[in-house]
């Protein structure tokens, strides 16, 4: 029976790598996949997924309010689709979350997700949560902090190089995101006293 999989991890733990390299064995053996982003930042209808190492793949765009089961049902019947990809997924709403299940379960076409667990204040993503509670298999993509540790959250760096303490939970522009371990995160968000401080230029 296919599966509905989450693999998550913080920024630059190299998902959209594992994404694009499994599509790949696929189309390698013959079978089709079909690939989705997040188009919320995106203009046009047109998706591009792409990892920091340089490998990138067409994929088709989904918004809040789009019926992935539908699209993935209308292709299936024209065209056999052997596993679904999701770039970017803590972006789903929670409904499409469901709307992947289905695929998976009346379907029976496997659909892998990949993306973020929380965001820069140490929240879940609604499209993350729903797939914590519902996916069949859950698989943590790991890095690690500065310190060595495994890198379990992570802080937004403004233009300015200041670590964001407020803010909306999606900032699309010149901001960079860091992985950290739980502490580093703690003591970057001034939750926590420094014991062994490095931090970046703060607020």
């Amino acid at each position: 029976m296919a599966k509905l999989y989450f693999h998550y991890a913080t920024m630059n733990a190299g998902k959209t790598t594992m994404l694009l390299q499994a599509s790949y064995n696929y189309h390698e053996r013959g079978m089709r996949t079909m690939l989705f982003v997040a188009g919320h930042y995106r203009k046009g209808d047109s998706g591009l997924i792409s990892s920091r190492i340089g490998l990138e793949a067409e994929a088709e765009m989904f918004r809040d309010g789009d019926d992935l089961f539908a699209r993935v049902a209308d292709h299936h019947e024209h065209t056999t689709v052997h596993c679904v990809f999701v770039d970017e997924a803590q972006f789903l709403e929670e409904e499409q979350i469901w709307q992947l299940a289905r695929i998976a379960d009346r379907l029976n076409i496997p659909v892998m997700c990949y993306g973020l667990r929380t965001d820069f204040q140490g929240k879940l993503f609604s499209g993350s949560r729903a797939l914590l509670a519902i996916a069949d298999d859950l698989r943590e993509v790991r890095t690690i902090c500065r310190c060595g540790r495994k890198a379990t959250m992570v802080v937004r760096l403004g233009p300015d190089g200041k670590v964001a303490r407020q803010g909306e939970q999606v900032a699309i522009g010149k901001d960079v995101y860091v992985s950290l371990c739980r502490r580093h995160w703690e003591e970057e968000m001034g939750r926590a006293a420094p014991d062994d401080f490095i931090g970046f230029t703060q607020a």
